[in-house]
């Protein structure tokens, strides 16, 4: 069984079924680290890793095969939520559906929209 764990570096981010999400997308033998992280450090973070000078809301990095990290920005994610018509909590599980979709492999467009929009559904995201 894989392991899910959840880290913070700041106070707060909303209560979410954050590992049934992954089990349901990636499968419970893929092991996933999620950590809410500040600005500062997302920056940090993205300018490291993918040589961008932005403060992204999500990042996804694959590991292995079977595992991966997600950071999400939740200063970002409260900023950016109402332009996607959903609440804070609703967006933050938005970005972490968005992050396991890349671990798994997939890329923008619209076959991963549409996956983003039956998950949204199906977790009562809004």
């Amino acid at each position: 069984m894989g392991q899910f764990s959840i880290s913070s570096t700041v106070k707060n981010y909303p209560p979410l079924p954050y590992e049934a999400m992954k089990n349901n997308i990636l499968g419970k033998s893929y092991e996933v680290s999620l950590v809410f992280i500040g600005e500062v450090r997302a920056q940090k973070l993205n300018q490291s890793t993918r040589g961008k000078d932005y403060v992204p809301n999500v990042l996804s990095f694959p590991l292995t095969e079977k595992s991966g990290e997600v950071f999400i920005t939740p200063i970002v994610a409260e900023k950016e939520a109402k332009k996607f018509n959903l609440t804070p909590k609703g967006y933050i599980g938005y970005l972490f559906i968005h992050g396991l979709l890349h671990l798994k492999g997939f890329d923008h467009g619209p076959k991963m929209e549409r996956l983003e929009k039956r998950l949204l559904d199906q977790y009562n995201l809004s």
